[in-house]
C-alpha cells in the first residue's frame, strides 16, 4: 500500500514513494475503466478510507492471447 507522491524528475530504478501522506496509490484501474487503464503501469490516488466496488482485482490473459 504505497503512499501517493510524484515520481523523481531524474531516472531512478525502483523508486520509492513517501513514508506517509493523505492518499494511497492504486494501480491497474478496475472493471469500469477503459482497457488502456487496466495495466500495472497506470497509477492514480485514492483516500485510504474510501472503498469502491470496482477496484481490487486484475484481468489476466495467457501470453499471446488478445481480449
Amino acid at each position: 500500500h504505497d503512499w501517493y507522491g510524484d515520481y523523481p524528475s531524474g531516472a531512478v530504478t525502483d523508486p520509492t514513494g513517501p513514508n506517509s501522506g493523505s492518499y494511497r496509490v492504486i494501480r491497474g484501474g478496475g472493471w469500469h475503466y477503459d482497457a488502456w487503464y487496466c495495466r500495472s503501469a497506470w497509477r492514480y490516488w485514492y483516500s485510504p478510507g474510501v472503498r469502491y466496488d470496482y477496484l481490487g482485482f486484475r484481468l489476466v490473459l495467457p501470453a499471446g492471447q488478445q481480449g
